[in-house]
């Protein structure tokens, strides 16, 4: 629980390192998406990458297949939900092989850093890029429709305060996560 954030966070302070305090225009929505922050849009951002995670059995271990897609190049597309972005947005002279060059020392780093701290390690470091944190949000579970986010707990689920005041921790195998289009 917690990987593909941990991942995220690795991927954002690469690409797009905070400086002065500022988390940087690379922002993470819940629980694997990468959006380049984009207030004139109707959600605030749209999608630059997304990370996949899956866990494979080794003998008497678990293994994590990690895959990252990441858009470097300015692509045409209208009917997206969350809009298109690319990396050549922040930085107009990126390529692919010079974006895995950024990018792999720091999901290294990133992944044993979580195998030995679990998310914990990262998650003020999400925090401060939390696109969803206080924004009103639709879910796909039947008891839970709609509410606010409130962020993540040190293990990465999603805390959410439903429109009839529970609280609910939302696990990412279980739950599809969508900003409500309203004005940031």
């Amino acid at each position: 629980s917690g990987l593909s954030l941990a991942v995220g966070v690795a991927l954002a302070e690469a690409l797009d390192p905070p400086r002065d305090d500022l988390p940087g225009r690379i922002r993470l929505k819940w629980p694997n998406d990468l959006w380049l922050w984009d207030p004139a849009t109707v959600l605030g951002g749209r999608k630059v990458g997304g990370i996949l995670i899956e866990t494979v059995p080794v003998g008497t271990r678990r293994m994590c297949v990690v895959g990252v897609g990441l858009n470097i190049a300015p692509q045409s597309y209208d009917d997206l939900s969350s809009g298109y972005a690319c990396f050549q947005e922040l930085r107009p002279d990126a390529t692919a092989p010079g974006t895995l060059q950024t990018v792999a020392p720091a999901l290294v780093r990133a992944l044993q850093a979580f195998e030995a701290n679990g998310f914990a390690a990262f998650a003020d470091r999400y925090a401060t890029r939390d696109a969803l944190a206080g924004r009103q949000i639709t879910t796909s579970l039947p008891d839970a429709p709609e509410g606010v986010s409130e962020g993540v707990d040190e293990r990465g689920a999603l805390r959410m305060l439903c429109q009839d005041g529970r609280r609910l921790l939302v696990n990412s195998g279980e739950v599809s996560v969508r900003l409500t289009r309203s004005a940031p």
